[in-house]
Parts: structure tokens; sequence; C-alpha cells
């Protein structure tokens, strides 16, 4: 490299060490991500709202980090099913056992921008965009219909965002608790809070979690707000707090993390990863010795398993092998199709035909054969073979369709 080339390189280094410095003693900005965790401290984390009603006497809660579909299948006691996340979308068939829940008694309460249309559909309701007609304002405020809740003077937003609101189809029997507007005149309120009753159950609809928000709560009396919501909401029994449609996580996945948290170690590990690159350029022409070929270790696992089985075989251990076989399949269960195996009756067989893709038949039909080979003593070869060749042909089956 000739001086005027190392001269370049050192104005160009100098450079970026400014731009470095600039960067990293500029003030941090306000993070705006819709997250409401339970332990975010950002504007529109939920850290405000969820500690204090924890530490409001009376109230059981039971946190859930699983999807609804599964731990209402543990059989769910009664109780509220709160939902707060900017989204909250449930397939099908978890919209139905929710439902068969709420019917039954219970309580569902969700507060989010995006809800599940199926949902919406079902209570004949739309959610729209609340579009100013005076000014170009859109700072919402929120108020309630129920003249001990509802406040002389609206609760009032800081920020801008979008308002949606709920538009009720023909027919929609549901009963509006709030309302938003934009302009401050109650004449242009559209609901944004409502309920409607669903079996012996009722569900509790609210399309503006940001009432929920760090920085809403935290201004002059916003919290009386969430207080009043809660006064909706039953206290004698369990409220189930989900934790599994969040747009946040509950813990951190990469280990990169405390690195770049915080500005000082995220760029002095920039400057090491910038170091690196230069060793590498300028480095890199060095001749260095041949690196000898390692021959990777060889996966004894088929042979390993293949010969337990053929000892198996020799000792006529049919017996012990159709046990095994059979705890495998079950495992697969567990493992592929999220069901278990502990109790095998008609909703066994249900799940199991709509996950896997086989009828309902062939799964009863298997799980006879199997009951029947396995309280076989005296079961042969043959019945091995035949057990076999029928979990294969179920299994190809679901894989099949799976593939399309």
């Amino acid at each position: 490299m000739g001086k005027t080339s190392k001269l370049f390189f050192a104005a160009f280094l100098l450079l970026v060490i400014f731009l470095t410095y600039l960067e990293a003693t500029e003030p941090e900005p306000v993070n705006w991500t819709s997250s409401y965790m339970s332990d975010d401290k950002i504007p529109l984390g939920s850290f405000v709202f969820y500690d204090s009603w924890k530490n409001t006497e009376n109230w059981k809660f039971e946190e859930v980090g699983v999807p609804p579909f599964e731990k209402l299948s543990d059989s769910l006691e009664n109780g509220t099913y709160f939902f707060l996340n900017n989204a909250v979308y449930f397939d099908h068939d978890e919209l139905n056992k929710l439902l068969d829940w709420v019917a039954n008694g219970n309580h569902l309460f969700i507060s989010a921008r995006g809800i599940s249309p199926e949902l919406l559909d079902t209570l004949r309701l739309e959610n729209k965009i609340f579009i100013p007609k005076n000014d170009l304002s859109s700072k919402p405020q929120l108020n309630f219909e129920n003249s001990a809740l509802k406040r002389e003077t609206d609760f009032k937003f800081k920020n801008e965002f979008s308002s949606l609101y709920f538009h009720q189809k023909d027919s929609a029997q549901i009963e509006v608790l709030g309302k938003i507007n934009i302009q401050g005149d109650e004449k242009n309120s559209q609901p944004n809070f409502i309920r409607s009753g669903f079996g012996k159950g009722k569900i509790y609809l609210h399309n503006t979690p940001e009432a929920f928000g760090n920085y809403f709560l935290l201004s002059n009396e916003n919290y009386e707000y969430a207080e009043n919501i809660l006064a909706y909401m039953d206290k004698e029994n369990q409220v189930f707090l989900d934790n599994y449609y969040k747009a946040g996580k509950t813990y951190y996945s990469s280990p990169l993390y405390i690195l770049l948290s915080d500005t000082r170690l995220k760029w002095a590990y920039y400057f090491l990863l910038a170091g690196c690159v230069l060793f590498i350029i300028f480095e890199g022409k060095r001749k260095q010795r041949s690196i000898p070929v390692v021959d990777p270790l060889k996966n004894q696992s088929y042979e390993y398993a293949k010969t337990v089985g053929n000892l198996y075989l020799e000792e006529k251990e049919y017996q012990e092998l159709i046990s095994k076989k059979v705890n495998l399949f079950l495992e697969y269960i567990r493992f592929h199709y999220k069901i278990s195996t502990k109790t095998i009756d008609e909703e066994f067989y249900t799940l199991l035909a709509a996950k896997s893709g086989n009828s309902e038949a062939s799964g009863k039909k298997l799980f006879e054969k199997i009951d029947k080979l396995s309280n076989n003593k005296s079961a042969g070869k043959s019945e091995f073979y035949e057990l076999s060749e029928a979990i294969n042909n179920f299994k190809s089956h679901s894989n099949g369709k799976r593939n399309k």
C-alpha cells in the first residue's frame, strides 16, 4: 500500500470513527412498539396496568403461556379469559372451543386493534377506522355510557393514532359500554367497548388497547379508565391472563440482546466486527498451511437400531417389539399432532382425524388392532409385521396430506 493510499485510508477511518461517535452520543429515540407486555415500561407496554391490577385485593390470576386451544383442552375452570394485544386472531377450531367455554357461563375479554373476523362476524360486528370530519386531529377521547362511570370530561390521549370503532350490522344484539371520538363532539362518538351475551356467558370487545399502555395511564387521571373497565369483570372467579398472543416476548431469544440493548456495548461490538473485517482484508493474502480434511463422524444411529431390532427378532421377543412399536407411535402422535395420548376416547379420535388427514374410522380401526395385539401374549412375527404395516400406512397417509 502506497503513502497516498494510507493517507486516504486514515482519513476514511477517522471519518467512520467520528460518525460512530455522533451516532453513539445521539439520544435514544422513544420506542413506540405495541408490546402490551406486563414487564414492559415503554409507552405502549402495560407494566403500570398489570402491576396495579395484580396488587388489587380479591382478584385471582393465572398467567397462560400456551395457546387457548391447548389450555381449554385441559378442562379449564370457570372464569374470565383476558386478552390484551395489538392483534388477537384465533383459528376456526380454537375460536369454537373458546366460544363453547363462554357459552357454559364464562367471560371472554379482548382488547385489540385487530380481532378475529370470524368472531366479529359471529357477533354481527365490523371493525372500522374513525375518520375525522371537521379537522385533521386524530387524538382520541374515550368515555363510558354508564352514568355511574361516565366522566364530564373525556379521557384524552396526548399522542395521535388512527382510531377504530365497532359498526353494528343488522340485528346485532350488543350493548354499548363505551365510546370513542376525536373532535370532542359526542354526536360523532362511536362504540369502542361493547358487551354481548353468548349462551350463559358474556363477551367483551374493546378495540383501543392503547388505553392500557403506560403512556396513557400515567397521564392526568386516565388510570380511572382502566379501573372502570375492570368494574365490568367478575372478581369471584379466576382471571386467565393471556401471555401467548403478545407482540413482545417474555424472554430474550438472542444472546446478542444484552450487547445490543446497551449503546456503549453495541458500538464496541460494531468496532470489533469492523476490526475483524480490516484484519481479513489486510492479512488475508498471507500464505497459510493447508488445512487437512477431517472426515465427519458417521451417524451410527440407524445401524444401532437395526442391530437391536435384529436381536429382538432372533430372540423371538415379538411382544416386546410390539410394545416398543406402539410406544413410538404414541410418541409420534404427541410430537407431530400435539395431542395427548393419556385418554383414548371419541374426542381423541376426532382431533387425530382433523390433524392427520385420516378418517375417524381408520383411526379407531388402527387403535383396535393396537389394543388387540398389545394384549396378545402369544403374538408372533406375522402379527408384528401386520401392526407395523398398519401404522406405516396411517403415517404415510398423514405425511401425504401435510405435504400437499
